[in-house]
């Protein structure tokens, strides 16, 4: 594992694992299984899969300076598809675009700038590719009642073979407003899992809640609405106290394993936590 930690941060958490996960009704429900640990700096933003099973992780000095120079301070939680990596940034509060960077087998980056809409926020919290490799898809900071959906860069043919301008293609409308969205990924083509890293328990009773979006067909190029429910809280242990933040969740579809981002409080704020979960039946 990329700047996995084996020294003080391996224990920040170690001493305790659950055994499971309270899941919302049905079946089936995800079950704990690991815990591993990774340094903030360097992998506290967001964690994805690649497709020979290694794990590609990002966080603050990940940017290139080619790209801070450019204004781009900040890069969310990744994703990968048909080889490529596709990363989220913003700017400043200032910023009146996002960016997303596409980097291809052979190394090569793309960059594609979305001009905000009307009333959108700067924020690009993360990246999410469907399964066809046709849509992307990315979420602002706050109270929402949406997901943007983009044709995916490069991999969607009415994208810019090199780069460019990149438009909002539609939305998906979630029936039920969540807050603070870090991380999105595609479970199947109808369903996604959030992470959220709203403490406050006044959207959900789960605290920094793990939650799923339902959605009635694949994506097709046309507006839709995704049913949102919780299914488990995050997990909050370390052996330092105060506030943790919720980051990047990614499912890795050959191995069906789930895993959530935790950063942990205090001085401990130097580890991310990477919990892992598989499905099982009742």
């Amino acid at each position: 594992m990329k700047r996995q930690l084996v020294s003080l941060a391996a224990l920040l958490g170690a001493f305790v694992l659950g055994a499971g996960t309270a899941s919302a009704a049905g079946d089936p429900r995800w079950e704990e299984t690991g815990t591993a640990y990774t340094d903030t700096l360097g992998g506290g933003q967001g964690l994805a899969s690649r497709a020979d099973g290694s794990l590609l992780y990002r966080g603050l000095v990940d940017i290139p300076l080619s790209l801070r120079i450019k204004g781009w301070n900040h890069v969310g939680d990744p994703d990968t598809a048909r080889g490529h990596v596709f990363d989220a940034y913003q700017g400043p509060d200032t910023a009146t675009s996002k960016m997303f960077a596409v980097t291809t087998p052979a190394g090569k980056r793309y960059e594609y700038v979305h001009q905000l809409n009307p009333g959108e926020k700067l924020n690009n919290s993360f990246a999410t590719v469907s399964p066809d490799g046709q849509w992307m898809v990315s979420g602002e900071w706050g109270e929402q009642n949406r997901l943007q959906v983009f044709p995916t860069p490069l991999l969607n043919p009415s994208t810019p073979p090199a780069g460019g301008d990149l438009k909002e293609a539609w939305q998906i409308t979630l029936d039920k407003p969540v807050r603070d969205i870090q991380g999105c990924d595609f479970i199947t083509d109808t369903r996604l899992v959030c992470a959220s890293n709203d403490a406050t328990g006044s959207l959900f009773p789960e605290i920094r809640p793990l939650l799923q979006v339902d959605l009635p067909r694949k994506l097709d190029g046309q507006p839709i609405t995704g049913a949102v429910k919780a299914l488990f809280a995050l997990p909050q242990r370390s052996i330092c106290t105060g506030t943790f933040e919720t980051e990047g969740v990614d499912y890795d579809v050959h191995s069906g394993t789930l895993r959530a981002e935790v950063i942990q409080p205090g001085v401990c704020a130097v580890s991310t936590t990477v919990y892992s979960y598989h499905q099982v039946t009742n």
